[in-house]
């Protein structure tokens, strides 16, 4: 426990292990102070009621509210911002002098005293960035950020204290700890302690564990990386590594797409790891879409033939050699996709002839690369896990073009690789970076991210209404003569406003029911039925339809159903080309793949009526999780936006894609503080014809060069 620092043995008692003291002062908490506390002088109180308790608590106890915070004796504003008394009161709030509030008790809790309770209380990375923007953070004092205890730092292991051993990548705790091994394996057993002892059983056990981690392609990930802070490909590749040296046998592993997220070559790792858990007795079940992977397994069970509603068959089991020879037979996408060639090279440079220029590139492990971005191209950005791309992609590339856009979209969806970080400019999840120069970026005027995350986080959010289309429909209902008679509105068709909706659910369509012991759980809503509407809105009929049979309607539905309606087809035939034509239009995002959810943004996207001509799409990793038929599609819709003009530019590493993108970059050739260099640019044949050469350091440009024949 002395060797931790989230005990109270090992953590150091003024930071609590974290390294950082955090301390609101009335600068943070106040930011304006010409402002009245009625006006929001206190930024730092949370909003809805709870900041308006607080406010109303304050005024009962008789501090002025309407007067500007300077004005306001320090006496009184170092009490309201530091006091540790907490005064229950009797409150009645005024808030709108047309509506009576009753009284109730309140209690009282001095700013600073709410910022700390919530930044040791939440779990929300949400809160916990917007509590800490009201709070100076510095080093702490007593233990200078390293986290621990004095009499904890004093020990070492191999020349390092415990928190400089935290700090380590994997692949230098493997060059460590064998070094230490070699050292022991020098000294004479009889001379050994009892220590030496422990110590060469302890190396014994963490040894394999470290390097599979390494061969799995996590060697840049340091022993005191937050697990929150790892993707879900890192975090099952992790257990995966754990497991090799269990001795188990007769056990079944079950992974859901280990290849998320890496590389050719380190897909190749893990299926040498797989196949050792076979080798010692255990069995492995994949759910995997990556062809290389599926060709090495002894059995394929393929579920299809389609998906959604078109799926759920099974299509084959059997052995995979069987599964190929079937394929014209099955009518199988998987076992077609298993029998393809690969892609012919793009050999011709494409684009307007014009680049996104960035000279000078420091951020993580880039010192200096310089580093172009073709406009009106397709450029995939590939490298090992870890190596830089969507630092390069991501951080520093949307940065640059983000300061001088017209429009940014989706920027808050990008997940935050470290969820504490703090972000200014020059700054982002992706660490701190700067770059001496860029050119070309006054081309672009909307920068898109096309993301994973979901279209929004209720059911209330459907494909539906995140097209667009849904406005539409509700145009046609209010439209009916029906309607009209009865003067409803466009409004009255929604699920999100009380003239239309369930009272029961709410326009849910399902209610929530509370268990004891349990998590609660979603049931159909007994009033509608999942419907969503009141009675009187489903009497009502478009072509023989009420407004819940069109949620209910699938996309290739919809297709039929709205074809004399351009507004609304147009929306539907993007859906449709991108392969969700199973999708209902009333399908919510709890039920969307991140898959889904990506190429529904990117159908939205499609759908507008403008030039893409001076748009720059990002999209990191936008085949994860698709079959390679899906991919096809995916990609058909990206060289649709750059035949338009845009410039697309994603971080990719499904080798086909690569083969047919416009431009190449390659950024390693290691991961971590090996990576960081740009080894390989140009078109995909060119990249290929680097990699024939004896001196390329370019893993790509080498599996290029081999699945094109050129070596």
């Amino acid at each position: 426990d002395a060797f931790s620092p989230n005990t109270t043995a090992g953590m150091c008692p003024e930071c609590q292990g974290t390294g950082t003291v955090h301390r609101p002062t009335e600068e943070s908490m106040v930011p304006d102070p010409s402002l009245s506390i009625w006006d929001g002088a206190i930024a730092a109180w949370p909003g809805a009621w709870l900041g308006k308790n607080f406010r109303d608590i304050l005024g009962t106890l008789g501090y002025p509210l309407d007067v500007p915070w300077r004005d306001i004796p320090q006496e009184d504003r170092d009490w309201i911002l530091f006091t540790d008394e907490q005064p229950v009161v009797t409150v009645h709030p005024v808030r709108d002098e047309n509506a009576v509030h009753g009284s109730y008790k309140g209690k009282w809790r001095s700013v600073a005293t709410y910022l700390t309770d919530t930044l040791a209380e939440t779990e929300s990375d949400k809160n916990r960035r917007r509590v800490l923007s009201f709070m100076h953070s510095s080093t702490c004092p007593t233990c200078q950020g390293r986290g621990f205890q004095p009499d904890t730092l004093q020990v070492t292991y191999a020349g390092y204290a415990i928190d400089e051993f935290n700090g380590l990548a994997l692949k230098d705790v493997l060059a460590v700890l064998e070094d230490r091994l070699q050292q022991l394996a020098g000294i004479s057993k009889q001379q050994w302690t009892e220590h030496d002892e422990a110590e060469e059983l302890l190396l014994d056990q963490v040894l394999p564990t470290v390097r599979a981690a390494i061969e799995l392609g996590l060697g840049h990930l340091s022993l005191s990386r937050p697990a929150r802070s790892l993707s879900a490909g890192e975090h099952q590749r992790l257990r995966l590594a754990s497991q090799l040296n269990s001795s188990l046998f007769g056990t079944t592993y079950v992974l859901d797409e280990p290849s998320a997220g890496l590389h050719v070559v380190e897909r190749k790792a893990v299926s040498e790891l797989l196949q050792r858990f076979i080798t010692a007795g255990n069995s492995v079940l994949l759910v995997e879409h990556d062809m290389s992977l599926v060709a090495g397994c002894d059995w394929v069970v393929d579920i299809g033939p389609r998906a959604g509603e078109r799926g759920g068959q099974l299509v084959f089991s059997g052995p995979t050699d069987e599964f190929r020879a079937r394929a014209e037979q099955l009518g199988s996408p998987t076992a077609t996709a298993l029998n393809e060639d690969f892609p012919e090279l793009t050999a011709t440079p494409a684009g307007t002839g014009e680049a996104i220029g960035l000279t000078g590139v420091h951020a993580r492990a880039f010192d200096g690369a310089d580093v172009d971005f073709p406009l009106g191209a397709l450029t995939a950005v590939t490298g090992v896990s870890g190596s830089g791309k969507s630092t390069l992609v991501i951080g520093v590339l949307a940065d640059v073009v983000s300061r001088s856009a017209k429009q940014v979209v989706g920027a808050d969806e990008v997940s935050d690789e470290d969820p504490d970080a703090e972000i200014t400019a020059g700054s982002d999840a992706h660490g701190d970076f700067r770059v001496d120069s860029a050119t070309g970026v006054d081309k672009i005027r909307r920068l898109v991210h096309i993301t994973q995350k979901p279209i929004g986080r209720t059911v209330r959010s459907t494909v539906a209404t995140y097209t667009g289309l849904f406005d539409h429909v509700r145009r046609l209902f209010a439209a009916t003569p029906e309607a009209k008679r009865r003067g409803m509105s466009v409004s009255d068709f929604s699920y999100n406003t009380t003239k239309g909706r369930c009272p029961e659910c709410d326009g849910a369509g399902s209610i929530e029911v509370e268990l004891v012991f349990l998590p609660g759980t979603y049931t159909t809503c007994p009033a509608c039925h999942g419907k969503r509407y009141k009675p009187e809105i489903l009497e009502l009929q478009w072509n023989g339809r009420s407004i819940a049979d069109i949620l209910a309607l699938t996309v290739d539905e919809a297709l039929d159903v709205f074809a004399e309606e351009p507004r609304i087809l147009r929306s539907v035939e993007f859906l449709h080309a991108l392969g969700l034509g199973y999708l209902r239009l009333g399908q919510g995002s709890p039920e969307l793949s991140g898959g889904e959810a990506q190429r529904i943004k990117l159908a939205s996207e499609m759908q507008r009526g403008s030039s893409h001509k001076h748009s720059l799409y990002l999209l990191d990793e936008p085949t994860t999780g698709l079959h390679p038929a899906d991919v096809d599609l995916l990609l058909a819709q990206l060289r649709r936006l750059v035949d338009d003009g845009a410039t697309v530019v994603l971080v990719e590493h499904d080798l086909r894609v690569v083969a047919q993108a416009d431009h190449v970059i390659d950024v390693g050739p290691g991961a971590g503080d090996e990576g960081g260099q740009i080894l390989a640019t140009g078109t995909p044949a060119a990249v290929a014809q680097q990699g024939t050469q004896s001196d390329s350091c370019s893993v790509t440009a080498q599996v290029l060069a081999k699945r094109a024949g050129l070596s």
